[in-house]
């Protein structure tokens, strides 16, 4: 098991590699146009030089990288061009905003996915149907719409919960938890409507083999059998389709996190990349392949101690 976590850790720091030298490689046809933007649009050819010899801009792409690499291992992503501010600070400041709505978002839609997808298995009939009706809402209706009609109906109407804005968790939990409701469940329906087609169709494939048959000819509960046994076997691609989840919601963050106004990391990265912000956006890069290669590691073991079978496999 050590072997293959770290197995995994060397396969997950290679794909941040590729993705930074990816990402640079593409930065690099903006250089001219960030100069200039910070420079005025009416700076001299010597002006532009010189602001490109400034941020180190005018040496070779691959010298250019390195230098930003040695420093990135050691913690140091540099300063944002535009507003000197650590890049390090800056992400992980605005990191806990994101995860705060993603990290609960998943929670409660492996929950509620679990619920539906086990009953609409287990007792089929009227409550598949209406599961199923449930996934076809999620998975036609987008995040933005689902956000902009929760707005108008519990904020603006109904006043339950505040319309935009972020409190943080240790300031008031209770305003923690209200401005992040209507995000939290914008981000959850179209995660489970994915996650509970899954498990429903896991399940249904699991209540069918000779095992469970075997199990209640011996007399065991079917609640037994359900919740001990066939989801415990369903529960690998259940897993692997959270993980894909989880990165959706990463990127669904950043449009919802535009509609409520919330200081997060998708905002962040949005108006970085519209600005052209070399560091940060490399810092941005870095961070959310770490955070999928961490997801995807976590997802890894957890199915390996639920399914033997998947951990002997890996």
């Amino acid at each position: 098991m050590i072997l293959y976590v770290v197995r995994r850790l060397a396969a997950g720091l290679v794909l941040a590699v590729l993705v930074t030298v990816i990402t640079y490689l593409l930065l690099s046809l903006s250089f001219d146009d960030v100069t200039r933007t910070l420079v005025g649009s009416d700076a001299t050819p010597a002006q532009l030089a010189a602001q490109k010899a400034a941020m180190g801009l005018d040496r070779p792409l691959v010298a250019q990288y390195l230098d930003w690499l040695s420093h990135a291992v050691r913690g140091d992503f540099g300063a944002s061009y535009f507003t000197s501010e650590p890049v390090r600070t800056a992400i992980t400041a605005r990191l806990g905003v994101t995860l705060s709505i993603v990290v609960v978002a998943l929670l409660l839609t492996c929950v509620f996915s679990i619920m539906l997808g086990v009953t609409a298995a287990a007792r089929g009939g009227v409550v598949d149907r209406i599961a199923q009706g449930a996934s076809m809402v999620g998975y036609l209706i987008p995040n933005l719409l689902i956000a902009i009609a929760l707005v108008y109906v519990l904020a603006i109407k109904l006043h339950v919960f505040p319309a935009t804005g972020y409190t943080p968790f240790a300031e008031n939990p209770g305003r923690w938890a209200a401005s992040i409701a209507i995000p939290v469940v914008a981000l959850m329906m179209g995660g489970i409507a994915s996650l509970t087609a899954q498990i429903r169709g896991a399940m249904i494939g699991e209540l069918r083999k000779d095992y469970v048959r075997t199990l209640r000819t011996r007399g065991i509960p079917t609640r037994s059998i359900v919740l001990r046994h066939a989801l415990r076997n369903a529960a690998g691609p259940a897993l692997t389709v959270l993980s894909l989840e989880f990165i959706q919601m990463l990127g669904g963050a950043l449009i919802i996190e535009q509609v409520f106004a919330l200081p997060g990391f998708g905002q962040y990265a949005f108006n970085a990349s519209l600005q052209g912000d070399v560091p940060i956006i490399m810092g941005i890069g870095l961070f959310g392949v770490l955070l999928v290669v961490i997801v995807n590691l976590v997802v890894d073991l957890v199915n390996g101690w639920l399914n033997p079978k998947a951990r002997m496999v890996s």
